[in-house]
């Protein structure tokens, strides 16, 4: 007899083994946007997180949802509600302890934040293998002062302050006058002077805060 109840213990346990085994992976998708003034922010990516958290049970860990460089993100997960929030000290914008309630296999979620700059009218030109970014400089939020503004080539689409073949930075010294226009030159290094095209980038850097909000990457040709 107690063979047989060890047999059928046996016997039930692989069953629930099987049965956690075969459950199906998460198929709602959360996805959305950082957005200021209804504008998506670009960043560096996978540089900025965000967090999901679902609630309603005893134990609950955060979900890591990492946001692309053009300002979007999304997120594979089970159906049920969640709250989503900005991870505290990691973005270019000054700390917002609000949460969203959203749910599995919500989109369009605009993730409003205070930024503490942001670029405009970003403009390129390249000539006798010297780029030259002109755009302009505006604060946002007042608590931060600048640090500097910086100009970044790549080979690929994926240029920023960790992903690039070279760089430029002009100090916040030498920006005394946010009305104006700010230019920065770098030169193309050798190994890209042969390509086809290249791709750059202008990043701002807050005091004190490690992550830029830059523009979108654009494609310099030869041509």
């Amino acid at each position: 007899m107690k063979g047989l109840n060890l047999l059928y213990i046996t016997l039930l346990l692989f069953v629930i083994s099987c049965k956690k085994d075969n459950k199906e992976p998460p198929s709602a998708v959360i996805s959305g946007r950082i957005v200021y003034q209804n504008q998506a922010l670009s960043v560096r990516s996978g540089g900025v997180e965000l967090e999901l958290w679902q609630y309603g049970y005893q134990l609950r860990n955060k979900i890591p949802v990492y946001v692309k460089q053009d300002g979007s993100f999304s997120a594979k997960v089970f159906g049920g509600n969640y709250k989503l929030t900005l991870l505290r000290g990691n973005g270019p914008w000054a700390d917002k302890t609000d949460s969203i309630d959203v749910q599995g296999g919500t989109s369009d979620i605009n993730v409003t934040v205070d930024p503490f700059f942001i670029i405009s009218n970003a403009t390129y030109t390249r000539s006798n293998n010297v780029v030259t970014a002109t755009f302009n400089l505006q604060r946002v939020n007042q608590t931060r002062t600048l640090e500097a503004a910086r100009l970044y080539i790549g080979q690929t689409t994926i240029v920023d302050q960790n992903n690039n073949a070279a760089n430029a930075s002009k100090p916040a010294a030498q920006i005394t006058d946010l009305t104006q226009p700010v230019t920065i030159t770098a030169n193309v290094p050798a190994a890209l002077q042969t390509k086809a095209s290249i791709f750059v980038r202008v990043g701002v850097k807050t005091n004190g805060v490690a992550e830029l909000v830059y523009t979108i990457p654009f494609e310099l040709t030869t041509k």
